[in-house]
């Protein structure tokens, strides 16, 4: 399942929740008011979580095909010496 995808069903969930609670609520607007506020401000908390779960993670990936990288061109720079050098001493 992507992420956007994942999003979008957070995002109808909350719009869904938020109107069957306001017509089905018990209690004074203002209770209500504080009650989809407060619900807000959880599910906007979660999705900053997840989000800077999933960027952390894109970080760490990220940094270890840079490290993967660097060791292999380090590797073919150590390779073309070698190649370099059986050269040399071939042609004297």
């Amino acid at each position: 399942m992507s992420t956007g995808k994942v999003m979008l069903g957070v995002l109808a969930g909350l719009a869904a929740g938020a109107v069957l609670g306001i017509l089905f609520a018990p209690d004074k607007g203002t209770n209500t008011r504080k009650k989809i506020s407060k619900k807000g401000d959880d599910y906007v908390e979660e999705i900053r979580s997840k989000f800077d779960d999933f960027l952390g993670s894109i970080t760490e990936k990220f940094e270890t095909a840079k490290e993967d990288a660097d060791d292999l061109m380090e590797k073919g720079k150590s390779k073309a010496q070698e190649v370099k050098h059986d050269v040399m001493n071939a042609v004297k």
